[in-house]
């Protein structure tokens, strides 16, 4: 399998779990923090092209929760994009990236799945 990167950010409890996944499994990749090394927006389009908007944009939040009224209002892919791109938490983690896929989450089985 070539390049695997998992995105997320370093003290996010999810993304620890799929981090340790990936070690205790052998699974070569790079941990990109989308809070420290940033994020383009080509990187979120090309996630957009596999996974809608919804799928990535985490209303349920806390940095959701904490934008002022008229961001979270008429929210389209291009909005929810600019949002992400200023807070990058808004981003549901963590973003496994592979040749072939982009999975956002981690549930263990699915790794399973797409690793075997």
């Amino acid at each position: 399998m070539k390049a695997i990167t998992l995105f997320g950010i370093s003290n996010c409890d999810t993304v620890r779990k799929a981090r340790k996944w990936l070690a205790e499994n052998q699974i070569e990749h790079t941990f990109h923090d989308f809070r420290k090394d940033g994020l383009s927006k080509t990187e979120i389009n090309h996630w957009l092209e596999r996974q809608g908007w919804e799928a990535l944009f985490n209303k349920r939040s806390t940095s959701y929760r904490a934008l002022p009224d008229e961001d979270k209002t008429n929210i389209d892919q291009a909005k929810a994009i600019e949002l992400m791109l200023e807070h990058p938490t808004l981003i549901k983690r963590p973003v496994l990236l592979t040749e072939n896929s982009v999975q956002i989450g981690f549930k263990a089985e699915q790794y399973q799945e797409l690793f075997n």
